[in-house]
């Protein structure tokens, strides 16, 4: 099940940029999901302190953060097993959003989901 809740309905960002962040961060929702559950995603994008943010948010196998946090967003890490992973789609969506100044986090645990934040350039 997908649902959205767009406060923000039209972000000013390189298409072809967001479409790419937008596609590795579904494609990891769906491809971590728990056997047996129905995948729930949520795709939110809203203004915090003068910031435009999206977040994704899945019901999936989640990460353990306090193990791997460091190396999430690394070149070729890859975190479980038994998937079709190559360890480049955080990789490149954490470069792409930071080399126009904006910034993505992590929250999750394991068994429990995963919510990513993208923080996009602050409004002027």
């Amino acid at each position: 099940m997908l649902t959205t809740d767009f406060e923000i309905e039209y972000l000013q960002y390189p298409r072809i940029y967001l479409e790419s962040i937008i596609y590795n961060l579904l494609s990891n929702a769906l491809k971590y999901t728990v056997p047996r559950v129905q995948p729930q995603i949520h795709i939110r994008t809203y203004q915090q302190n003068n910031s435009t943010l999206l977040s994704i948010q899945d019901n999936g196998i989640g990460i353990d953060l306090p193990k791997f946090k460091s190396q999430i967003f690394m070149f070729r890490k890859v975190f479980h097993r038994g998937f079709d992973s190559k360890g480049l789609g955080l990789f490149i969506t954490r470069y792409q959003i930071e080399s126009l100044g904006g910034k993505i986090d992590v929250i999750s645990k394991p068994n429990n989901g995963t919510t990513f934040l993208v923080n996009f350039l602050e409004n002027n």
